[in-house]
């Protein structure tokens, strides 16, 4: 029983050694479409379509009540930024 217990208590400091790697790994890697996204969002027309966007959200958010939900201006922004994206993607995959 004393056995078990002093492998256990042995045993558990590198379990948690082993996993605070395994989680700082995870933490290093970055997606690559991440980065493309954002390299996007930085581009003319994205900049245009995301102020938009937050332009009604602060229309909308500054009303007690209004039935006005900036659907079309999230989708503008997503389809331009995901435009770009597509783009960069399939040119480097040619």
């Amino acid at each position: 029983m004393v056995f078990e217990e002093k492998m256990i208590m042995d045993g558990e400091p590198e379990d948690v050694s082993n996993e605070e790697e395994e989680e700082e790994e995870e933490e290093e890697m970055v997606d690559p479409i991440d980065l493309v996204r954002q390299k996007c969002e930085e581009a003319e027309h994205c900049v245009h379509t995301r102020e938009r966007l937050e332009q009604c959200e602060t229309r909308v958010g500054s009303r007690s009540s209004t039935e006005e939900d900036c659907t079309e201006e999230l989708f503008d922004f997503l389809h331009a930024r995901d435009h770009c994206v597509a783009h960069k993607l399939f040119h480097s995959v040619k």
